[in-house]
């Protein structure tokens, strides 16, 4: 077990993403509405749901979205999605692994076809980067749950596997299968959790260089403004000097 600083490369789009609430709000809807056709109606008994509501909420959604997303699934209303997954490289080489939720595999498959090809990008066949990577449970806190002292001790405590820490918050990973035990045995010491889910993460990392990098966030923004990407995963690594260049 380790903690230490991780400079969240993505931050610098989060503004952006906050003008997108709605678009974001109809799919975090559409994840609890998945979650809760694929088991129990119920949070405290579908740790995919609890998971789903939990993202929801660290986003402000609102309660009665959250209820009629679940009430949607209970009464066999809204369209039947399934999973899909695309696995990629962006410029510089990096890996990138997309998760979509689609109710059209064609529409999708396209979408994402044209965002890596336009932005620098290649998307290759299944399973083409995802050896590179960990599939592990993810708890995201903000730094103000605690310093990275008390949040370590307390994922020491929980039963966690690791722990990264940064002035943007702390990422404390866990095996699949102990992901739920964790995060609810967190809650006792640091409350809620900002997110509960299953990640991929790199088990090397790229270093992308200043020229790569602005191709490489537009890929990525392109992604996520897509209605059926719900995730965007990559093991690229950028220094803070060529942040900051970034703006």
């Amino acid at each position: 077990m380790a903690g230490h600083s991780k400079f969240k490369n993505i931050m610098h789009r989060k503004g952006a993403q906050d003008k997108k609430r709605s678009a974001q709000f109809s799919k975090l809807s559409r994840e609890i509405t998945v979650a809760a056709k694929m088991g129990m109606p119920d949070p405290d008994m579908n740790p995919r749901l609890r998971a789903a509501v939990n993202a929801a909420k660290a986003q402000s959604m609102p309660k009665d979205n959250i209820q009629r997303a679940i009430d949607k699934a209970s009464k066999g209303e809204g369209d039947n999605y399934e999973e899909v997954r695309y696995e990629g490289y962006g410029p510089g080489g990096v890996a990138l692994i997309v998760e979509a939720l689609t109710d059209n595999r064609n529409r999708t498959a396209t979408n994402v076809r044209t965002a890596f090809a336009k932005n620098g990008g290649n998307l290759g066949a299944s399973g083409a980067v995802s050896h590179g990577f960990e599939r592990l449970g993810l708890i995201e806190y903000p730094a103000k749950a605690g310093d990275e002292e008390k949040v370590l001790e307390a994922a020491i405590e929980a039963g966690a596997d690791d722990v990264e820490s940064g002035e943007d918050g702390h990422e404390i990973w866990t095996s699949i299968d102990s992901l739920h035990p964790v995060a609810r045995e967190l809650e006792k010491t640091l409350g809620e959790a900002e997110a509960v889910k299953l990640a991929w993460r790199p088990s090397l990392r790229t270093e992308v260089a200043e020229d790569d990098a602005g191709t490489l966030f537009r890929l990525i923004d392109v992604l996520d403004d897509d209605d059926d990407v719900q995730a965007v995963w990559g093991n690229y690594e950028v220094s803070d000097a060529v942040m900051e260049k970034l703006g």
